[in-house]
Formats: structure tokens, sequence, C-alpha cells
């Protein structure tokens, strides 16, 4: 039986992350009724959902989803048809100066929601029971590296190399687990990068946009030839909602948007694309700066999404090239988004160094509530 979200009762965890409140804005104008359960750390902003902040149709409940009571009194009171589980922690940086909260949040945090879900599940009846679906979403990186060559499948290995991959694959393997053991009915997405609006500038592309735009240097890490699949946020969480609704319980779907290019491409047309918008002399390319690379750095990442293509008809709408430039003209209209996270969360210095005090320093600081 397959669920449509529209007019479904929907909890989001982690939906005032990037991805999740992309999630929460499609699924509220879509007609769906959505809790957002959002433990509000760092990466946590509010902001991000004020166009949906009065919809009646929306709601925030601020919850750790470690908290076992907390979790089973929004499921008590609410009433889902659908878990979408997007709260964890995601960068990989700050995975390798502080591994336990990884762990804590994507591990820890991911096996109390199982527990919780399953227990609410197997109290449905009917209709009820049959149509409710726990959809985990994931990312590429649990895979590891691959070649010069080749593409992440469904059935690809894993082999995760940093603490924050380990910690996904670990989340993976609970949710496949509680699907058969328990038989609560689940499914799980792997994601390639995804990039777009109201991203919360650690990454990539905002951490360069924003450096470019500052003119502060652009660290590129290594030489800069490592490379990824890029996914515009707005294609992915559409691709989240077909899943959710006709997707085949107990499988795992690879989202990607067939975008693989190398770091320093990217680096490169977001300068490009800047110097087009804001000509401030120099050109920006000329503050790419070369830096040691991430310990355990993976080499290449690349979905191949025939799966999710074939069997739901999803396609990514956007090309690389036109969700940066949508992305770019964003970030510049939108300072009021960004310039408090940059001014009082984080200023865009290097994070994931050994034993660094920078990084340490940096990780304390939360978004206020």
């Amino acid at each position: 039986m397959s669920i449509k979200t529209k007019d479904h009762r929907i909890i989001v965890t982690g939906g005032a992350g990037f991805i999740g409140s992309a999630l929460c804005r499609f699924l509220v104008n879509g007609g769906a009724q959505v809790i957002n359960v959002d433990k509000l750390t760092y990466a946590g902003n509010l902001a991000s959902l004020a166009s949906i902040a009065s919809n009646p149709n929306y709601h925030f409940i601020k919850a750790d989803i470690c908290d076992a009571a907390a979790i089973t009194e929004v499921l008590s009171n609410f009433r889902p048809h659908a878990i979408m589980h997007l709260a964890a922690e995601s960068h990989v940086d700050r995975s390798i100066a502080r591994s336990s909260t990884f762990i804590q949040t994507n591990v820890l945090g991911t096996h109390v929601l199982l527990e919780c879900a399953r227990a609410y599940w197997e109290q449905l009846q009917g209709g009820s029971k049959d149509q409710f679906r726990f959809l985990h979403v994931s990312t590429d990186e649990v895979y590891g590296s691959l070649p010069e060559d080749g593409f992440f499948v469904e059935t690809t290995p894993y082999d995760p190399r940093s603490p924050y991959s380990a910690s996904k694959a670990s989340s993976d393997h609970l949710v496949s687990a509680w699907h058969e053991t328990y038989g609560l009915p689940t499914l799980i997405t792997n994601c390639s990068n995804n990039y777009g609006p109201y991203h919360f500038p650690e990454k990539l592309i905002p951490l360069v946009l924003l450096n470019a735009l500052e003119r502060k240097p652009l660290p590129v890490y290594g030489d800069g030839r490592q490379v990824r699949d890029w996914l515009f946020v707005e294609d992915h969480v559409k691709a989240l909602t077909l899943v959710l609704e006709n997707g085949r319980i107990g499988h795992t779907y690879n989202v990607g948007g067939r975008s693989a290019l190398e770091n320093i491409t990217v680096v490169q047309r977001i300068c490009d694309l800047l110097d087009e918008r804001r000509p401030e002399g120099k050109p920006r390319r000329d503050l790419i700066t070369f830096v040691a690379d991430r310990p355990g750095h993976d080499r290449r990442y690349a979905i191949d999404p025939t799966k999710i293509e074939s069997e739901l008809g999803w396609r990514a709408q956007e090309t690389f090239d036109t969700g940066l430039r949508k992305t770019i003209d964003w970030y510049l209209t939108h300072e009021a988004w960004w310039r408090p996270l940059r001014d009082r969360v984080y200023s865009g210095t290097r994070l994931g160094l050994l034993n660094s005090e920078t990084a340490e320093t940096t990780l304390t600081k939360t978004w206020p509530a």
C-alpha cells in the first residue's frame, strides 16, 4: 500500500537543517501536515522555515532524537503516517575533531528513534499500520572511495572512511536490521553532495561563495582533484517524497544529480560566476589557496541513480550550472539569512585539523533557540 503525502501527517527529524528545512517547505506547500523535530544544534536554523512558520499545517518541537520520552510523546500526540529521519551530525571535518557527537546522534539517536517508531507502529491497526513508513536519509559516503571510473549503486559494499561516514553506515545497518528483524516498514536513501539555498556556510559551496564575496582565501584541500557528485537540494527533497510515497519497503534508493566534478572545478566556477555578478578588480580565482589535505579524504564519489529514475520516474531537474547560478543568486540577495551565521556561529575558519584548538572552540558554538 502506497502513502500519499498530501493531507498526511509526517514527522521530519532535523527539519531545521539544510535538507530538512527544504523538505519541510516542500511538504507543507504540497498540503502535508508536518511536525518538525529538531534539537537546534549550531546548524539548525528556524529562519530557514520562516516562509511556513505561520502555516497551520506546520509545527515545530524542540527535542533531541536521543530522548525517548520526548519522541514517544510526539508520536502519541501527532499520530503520524510517516517519519522522515534526517536529524544527523553531517560535517566530515567536525567528525574528525569530535567523533563522539556523531556516534551519539547518528547511531544512538537513530536507535532510539527506531525503537520508538517500532512501539508506535506495532499498536497501529488495519490501514494505518499498512500505510506507515520510516524513511531514513543517508549519504553516499558510506560506500567509501571510488577508483577513477565506476559508480555507487545500491549493492555497492559499505566501506566508510571517516567518523561521519562510519556513523551513517552504522545507522543504515540499524534501519535495515529493524526491517528484517521486526518488520518495521523502512526505506533508505543515500544521496550525493547537496547544495542550494539555506546551506550552512561550513560546506564547500557556501563557504567558498561567502569567502570569495569577502575576498578571503579560498582553501582547497590537497590538489583539489577529489571528485564529488552534486545534487540540488530541491531535486533531492522531491526524490525523498517519491521514495516515501512509492518506494518498495526494505529497499535502498541512491539519489544523485549526475554531476560529478572535481572540487577545484567547483571552486573555479563559483569564482567566475561571482566575477560576472560582482566584478571587483582582480579575478577571484586568485584567492584560491591549496592547503594540507583532510585526514582520510576520499578521492572520488559518483552515484548511479538509475534505480530511482526507472522505478519512480524521478529525474534531477537542475544541472550543476543552473543549480549553482540559482544558489549564488540566492546568497547575493539573502545576506540577512547568512550574515548572523558568519558573525555569530561560524566565521569560515578551517575545521577538521587533528588536535586543533580552533576546531574545538568552533564546535562549542550553537545557534540560539
